[in-house]
């Protein structure tokens, strides 16, 4: 069963492998990472005087504050709200792509039950997203400390937070842990959207779509809206800067993470439900 299951997996990665769409992420970063540390080689010196002058004169500066840690972290909050983009190019694949092909008459009348090819599906598009993320961490922090070094991480978070290179890496570590989780439950929405439809263009509108309204509610101060905030899943988008924090709220983190898992377990409720009725017929 577990062999079975694996092999499932094996064959939906090559199928991610073998669509084009799924390389743009992984060349979009290829590319603007190394130009976004070689503008931070050359202009690290002016973060550097910004951060310096917030320190104030309360701390004596030996060296650069500039590194790949605190490079790493400026990334990390610039991406952030372009990353689903990236993931979804491949999640919107993940099922449509099968019904734009036709390959569905064959695939659904073999022995294989339809939860079990769902499943190695959306677990396949869950390890897509993990790549994708592992590898910017790879550009930013591997390459980043080749080329900028690495130090303590300073940052600036109602007060100053200064971690040791040692504590920094385990910050780094759990950030992106908890990227991944958070970029799956995005990869999940798409997912969702892919099992409705035989187009891949529609999951990957549907999904940022969805994304941007949260965003726009949480931009807009109504009452109403901050109202609906708690119950909106991008509110809870950004539990990756809670690794930042000290103490490191575990609370608000493991509450983030578990109303991700509520949304994340009914998107593939609806993902299941509408699979199980596909018509391959038609």
């Amino acid at each position: 069963m577990a062999l079975d299951m694996i092999g499932l997996i094996h064959n939906e990665l090559l199928k991610i492998i073998g669509r084009w769409r799924s390389y743009i992420g992984f060349i979009g970063i290829a590319i603007l990472m190394p130009l976004i540390l070689w503008g931070f080689s050359y202009g690290g010196g002016e973060i550097h005087d910004e951060y310096a002058s917030e320190l104030g004169n309360n701390f004596l500066i030996v060296g650069s504050i500039f590194n790949a840690f605190l490079a790493t972290y400026i990334v990390m909050n610039a991406f952030w709200i372009h990353m689903p983009f990236l993931v979804a190019l491949a999640a919107g694949d993940a099922v449509a792509a099968e019904g734009a092909s036709g390959t569905f008459r064959i695939i659904l009348t073999r022995s294989t039950s339809r939860i079990k090819i769902l499943f190695a599906k959306l677990f396949a598009t869950w390890i897509y997203t993990a790549l994708l993320i592992l590898f910017l961490a790879f550009m930013s922090l591997g390459i980043g400390s080749l080329w900028l070094g690495s130090g303590d991480l300073i940052v600036f978070d109602k007060g100053i937070l200064i971690l040791d290179q040692s504590e920094a890496w385990v910050r780094m570590a759990l950030s992106f842990g908890l990227a991944i989780f958070v970029m799956c439950v995005v990869a999940t929405l798409c997912f969702m959207f892919s099992a409705m439809v035989d187009n891949a263009i529609g999951p990957i509108v549907g999904a940022i779509f969805l994304i941007v309204i949260g965003y726009i509610i949480m931009a807009i101060p109504i009452e109403l809206f901050e109202k609906m905030e708690p119950y909106i899943f991008v509110t809870y988008f950004d539990v990756w800067q809670q690794a930042f924090k000290d103490p490191i709220p575990w609370d608000h983190i493991i509450k983030s993470l578990s109303i991700l898992v509520i949304y994340t377990v009914g998107f593939i409720g609806i993902s299941i439900a509408v699979f199980l009725k596909r018509d391959i017929k038609s």
